[in-house]
C-alpha cells in the first residue's frame, strides 16, 4: 500500500518507464509554473513597495539639500552682519554728499571730506545691510564681496599708478558743481 499508483501500474507493466518519466517531469512543471505565478504579485506588491520607498528617499535628499542650503545661505548672512557691524565707520555725518548707485537708484550719504576723500581713492567701501548703508574699510568689502557680492554698493580701486606726488592736476582745485 505504500507504493503509489504510478509504481503499481508499472509493476503490472501497464504503464513503461519512458512515460512514466514524462509525466512525472510534466507534473513538476505544473507545480513550479503554479507556484511563480503565486510568486508574481507578491513580486509586484515588492517593486511598489521598493518604487515607493525610492521616491521618499529621492525627496528626503531634496528636503536635506534644500535644509542644507538655507543653513549655509543663514551662516552666511550672519557672517556678513558681524562683519559689518564690527568694522564700519560710526560717525561719518558730515555736509558733503556722496551720491553711489544702489541697483537703478541713486542714494545719498552726507560724509566728511576726509571720508569723501577715502571712499573715492577706494580706501572704504560702502555695503548694504538690512536696508541701512555703512561704510567700512575695502578690506572688509571684498570678504563680503566673496560671500554676497550684493551687499557691496560701491568698492573703487585704489588707483595704484598715480600717486599723490605724481599728479599733474593736484595743484588745480576741482569746481563743487563737478564734485558727484
Amino acid at each position: 500500500m505504500s507504493n503509489s499508483l504510478f509504481d503499481q501500474l508499472n509493476k503490472s507493466g501497464l504503464v513503461g518507464g519512458n512515460k512514466a518519466k514524462q509525466v512525472k517531469k510534466d507534473k513538476h512543471r505544473q507545480a513550479r509554473q503554479q507556484k511563480g505565478k503565486q510568486a508574481r504579485p507578491l513580486d509586484e506588491s515588492k517593486l511598489r513597495t521598493q518604487q515607493r520607498q525610492d521616491e521618499m528617499a529621492a525627496r528626503d535628499r531634496e528636503l536635506n539639500l534644500e535644509h542644507r542650503q538655507a543653513a549655509e545661505q543663514k551662516a552666511i548672512a550672519s557672517q556678513i552682519k558681524q562683519l559689518i557691524e564690527m568694522n564700519h565707520i560710526v560717525d561719518y555725518d558730515g555736509d558733503i554728499g556722496f551720491n553711489f548707485t544702489d541697483g537703478n537708484n541713486v542714494q545719498r550719504l552726507y560724509v566728511t571730506e576726509k571720508l569723501q576723500n577715502q571712499l573715492v581713492r577706494g580706501r572704504l567701501s560702502i555695503v548694504k545691510l538690512e536696508g541701512d548703508y555703512h561704510m567700512v574699510p575695502t578690506g572688509v568689502a571684498d570678504k563680503i564681496k566673496q560671500r554676497d557680492p550684493s551687499c557691496v554698493m560701491l568698492c573703487n580701486a585704489a588707483p595704484s599708478d598715480i600717486s599723490d606726488a605724481d599728479d599733474p592736476y593736484a595743484e588745480y582745485n576741482v569746481p563743487d558743481d563737478l564734485i558727484w
